[in-house]
């Protein structure tokens, strides 16, 4: 069984690598970014009130996310394992899920965290805004998105580091290349 998270600034590969991680470990992949978009495209109230912040470039509130986590890692598919993506993003959120799983006898197996750095970043985003019409990616919010990483998400990495689970992998190159990186630095991590 494996308990992971994939952590990395936007437009690092995140989501690319949870569906092809998911695919190899045969674990669910939980990406917080899909369903504030499903819910933001369906007008559900949650949709409503994560659209502000997403347009803004602003992560959702802790309260909304955290509820949401809760809710999601409580159905049946997470009992083999599970992969999230773009959660926690903050010290609290950590905390959170931390109590999440402790209720379960749980914790976290590996933490990947995929590096990149930022002007490649905000060329990949730009570029995948032209190609998918995503209202929440112009260049002012790009780097605001990568700003706010840098303030509150950095500080996560911190302390997944200090417990010892965090690996950190080159996100930068081809697809399977990166691919090739994160299955073997997940394969050295659950070894240690």
């Amino acid at each position: 069984m494996t308990r992971m998270l994939i952590i990395g600034p936007p437009g690092s590969g995140k989501g690319t690598q949870a569906e092809r991680i998911s695919e190899r470990l045969s674990v669910v992949a939980i990406s917080t970014g899909d369903i504030f978009r499903a819910n933001v495209k369906g007008e559900t109230p949650l949709g409503v009130e994560a659209k502000k912040y997403m347009d803004a470039g602003d992560f959702v509130p802790d309260s909304v996310t955290n509820k949401m986590v809760r809710d999601r890692l409580s159905e049946a598919d997470v009992e083999t394992g599970f992969l999230l993506d773009g959660y926690p993003r903050t010290t609290a959120q950590v905390d959170y899920l931390d109590e999440i799983l402790a209720k379960g006898d749980e914790k976290l197996d590996v933490v990947l965290q995929l590096t990149a750095d930022d002007e490649e970043l905000v060329h990949r985003l730009l570029g995948r805004a032209k190609e998918t019409g995503r209202s929440d990616d112009n260049e002012a919010v790009i780097r605001h998105r990568l700003d706010l990483y840098h303030e509150q998400t950095e500080a996560v990495v911190a302390k997944y580091a200090e417990r010892g689970i965090l690996t950190q992998v080159d996100g930068i190159g081809g697809i399977d290349e990166v691919t090739d990186r994160v299955m073997q630095a997940i394969k050295a991590a659950q070894a240690a």
